[in-house]
Order: structure tokens, then C-alpha cells, then sequence
């Protein structure tokens, strides 16, 4: 009898509801951790994560990393020719490895900023050039404009699409969210090896107990060097969380969609205030990812990014009302405030390695463009 593999299976959901955001940092033995926060025994958290990776359900299995400690990266708004916006995301996404997220985004009336359709992630090794890197996409794709907006303060990071279901508007954790900086970290060679090895999708063979053992072999490494070698780059605080990566976008193949709706919400508040503003923002339970980021006149000056995602867009709507009169009841002014709907959306790990940026810039390098 085949198993069940939809993310509404309450077996399923039992196990998601840890697995997508709640491993943290670096676990020797990531789905006995699993097993032990969810109630769900070891065999069937690997044999139902088996099988809602290779139904296609679950997109990935990796370790993630803090990709903002290892190079430098931003967000990027893009303007591009509204009858070359597909041709430009499929290029994003397939050419190059340094873009990361790659969506469209459009708003519900025309204000500042809703031309710029191309929304991407970028990052770019440690010494390389956001910009550069940036000018030679806009050179290939002849995208019009683009928009860096690199983070100075991370307030949330993570999914948990089933876990966020049943949140009400409002949830929020006692105490402000703490930021995070995005300062770079220096590693060793060794450092490099371990980490690349690690940081690679897991493969459904290696959803077993001792998932790390081919990855220190991978590195060159015995085991007992690997989780030592990791454990200190956690302590560097580069590593993120152990996660199995839902397909949130795509319907299953009976139908289902784990969201609808990807809101990237936009405020503006107080020019030395965007530290407070964000840890308020970010203490919210709703929120996977909110960030400060500087978006310029063409944003209208806003300060403070932030993503959560539902299924029923009134439902988003109260969440983001809950949020501003959050604000409003700790005095906090916000000069501007918008909503960009997410449209199109692929997501691939997006490179850190410099050998693949030399070899990306390589092949490009005497390519006048456009190229789609």
C-alpha cells in the first residue's frame, strides 16, 4: 500500500510541522530530532520525508546555511519589458546560480516601485561585487533597471508553512525579535570543504539515519572531524537550520497547494528607528522572513521588508492589520506602508562557491546580449 505523502495528512503535518523550521543550527543525528519533537518514530519520519520528497511534495532536503555570513547578497528589483518578464525569469532562474529566489511581484494599485516587476535574491562570494555581477545580468537579459537592496538587519528567517496555518492575526513571540547582523565570516579551507559538502540537497538514499557519512567522505574527512568541523562553523553562526523544504507554489499531483498567496509587505518608519521597528515586526509569529532593508525613492523610502504567505488573501490582509496596529499601539509611526504580491515563483540554493563564480563570469565574459 503506497503512503500518504500530502502535506494535510495528519501524520505528515505532525513531522512538517517540525521539519520545515524548527531543527536549528547543526544536528549530528537531524531525524532522530525530528522523530523526538514530533512524537513520530524514527522509522516513519524517514520513510514518510522519503516519500513526500520523491512525490514531489516536499522539494528538498538540505542544511541550510547563513548565506548572508558567507557572501554578500541583497534583494534585487528588476525592470524589465513586460513581454520579456517570462524569458528574463526563466533565464534567472535556470543561467544563473547566484540568483537564488526568483518571483514576480505586482501590487494591487500603481505606486512607487510597481514597475519593477523581477524580483530576485542574489548573493555573490566574499570580495566579489554585488553591482558587477548585477550589471552583467542586466546586460544579458537588457533588463532596464535594477534595484540592490542588501540587508542591514535580519529580524525573522524561516517556512513553516504547516505550523502557520492555524496562526491568529496578532500571534507574536513575548519579547521583540533580536537582529541579526550581516556581517561576513572568514573560513579555512577546510571550513570550505565541510561546508559545501554539507550544504547539497539531500538525496533520497541519504534520508536514513546517519545521513552524514557520505558528506565526510564528500569532504575527506572521517565523521567524527565532519561534525566537529561542523559544529564549529555553527558556533561561527553560518549555519541556519536543517529543513525539509515544502513545494509551496506548484499544486501536488492530486491538486493541493501548501499557500496560495507569497505577500511581501513594504514600511516605512523614522530614520533611526528601523532597528525597533523590525524587531516589533518580526516577533510576529506569521512573519518567515522580514528584514531591514534600505528600498530608495523608487520604494518610496521604505525601510522594513517582510514575507508571510497564506492561503486566503483576507486572511493575509488581517495578519498585516494586526501588525500595523501593533505598531500604532507602541507609538511607532510608519510613513508608508504597501503590499507586492508574489506571481511566478522558482527557488533553487542560490551558489556561494568562487570556482563557480569564475566559471560563471568566464563563459559570459565576451557575450554582448541579450541572450533571451
Amino acid at each position: 500500500m503506497s503512503l500518504p505523502v500530502e502535506h494535510t495528512d495528519p501524520v505528515n503535518a505532525q513531522i512538517l510541522a517540525i521539519s520545515e523550521d524548527l531543527v536549528s543550527g547543526f544536528q549530528r543525528e537531524p531525524f532522530q530530532h525530528i522523530a523526538e519533537k514530533s512524537g513520530v518514530e524514527l522509522p516513519v519520519v524517514l520513510e514518510r520525508i522519503r516519500a513526500m520528497l520523491e512525490a514531489g511534495v516536499i522539494r528538498r532536503v538540505r542544511q541550510t546555511l547563513l548565506a548572508t555570513k558567507l557572501a554578500h547578497g541583497a534583494l534585487c528589483a528588476w525592470k524589465v519589458d513586460p513581454d520579456k518578464l517570462d524569458a528574463t525569469f526563466d533565464w534567472m532562474f535556470r543561467e544563473d546560480p547566484f540568483s537564488g529566489h526568483v518571483v514576480t511581484r505586482s501590487t494591487d494599485r500603481e505606486i512607487s516601485g510597481s514597475d519593477y516587476k523581477l524580483w530576485t535574491t542574489l548573493k555573490v562570494p566574499q570580495g566579489e561585487k554585488l553591482e558587477e555581477h548585477a550589471e552583467v545580468l542586466r546586460r544579458l537579459t537588457d533588463a532596464h533597471e535594477f534595484i540592490l537592496m542588501p540587508a542591514k538587519g535580519i529580524f525573522a528567517l524561516g517556512v513553516g508553512h504547516v505550523r502557520r496555518k492555524s496562526m491568529e492575526p496578532g500571534a507574536k513571540s513575548d519579547e521583540p525579535a533580536v537582529m541579526n547582523t550581516t556581517r561576513t565570516v572568514e573560513l579555512d579551507p577546510l571550513e570550505w570543504e565541510v561546508l559545501l559538502a554539507m550544504k547539497e540537497e539531500l538525496t533520497p538514499d541519504e534520508i536514513c539515519e546517519n545521513p552524514w557519512e557520505s558528506r565526510a567522505a564528500k569532504a575527506g574527512v572521517d565523521l567524527e572531524t565532519f561534525f566537529q568541523i561542523a559544529e564549529q562553523l555553527d558556533e561561527k553562526k553560518v549555519i541556519g537550520r536543517f529543513s525539509t523544504f515544502l513545494e509551496h507554489v506548484k499544486p501536488s499531483s492530486t491538486g493541493q497547494k501548501v499557500t496560495r498567496f507569497n505577500a511581501l509587505f513594504h514600511w516605512k518608519v523614522p530614520e533611526g528607528r528601523q532597528q525597533e521597528a523590525g524587531s516589533e515586526i518580526g516577533r510576529h509569529d506569521i512573519m518567515t522572513h522580514c528584514y531591514w532593508r534600505e528600498g530608495g525613492p523608487q520604494f518610496g523610502g521604505v525601510n522594513i521588508m517582510g514575507v508571510i504567505h497564506g492561503t486566503d488573501k483576507d486572511r493575509v490582509h488581517e495578519h498585516k492589520a494586526a501588525i500595523d496596529a501593533h505598531l500604532e499601539s507602541i507609538g511607532m509611526p510608519v510613513e508608508y506602508t504597501n503590499v507586492f504580491w508574489g506571481g511566478r515563483s522558482e527557488i533553487k540554493p542560490s551558489e556561494i562557491s568562487p570556482a563557480v563564480y569564475r566559471e560563471f563570469h568566464g563563459k559570459w565574459k565576451d557575450v554582448e546580449g541579450p541572450v533571451i
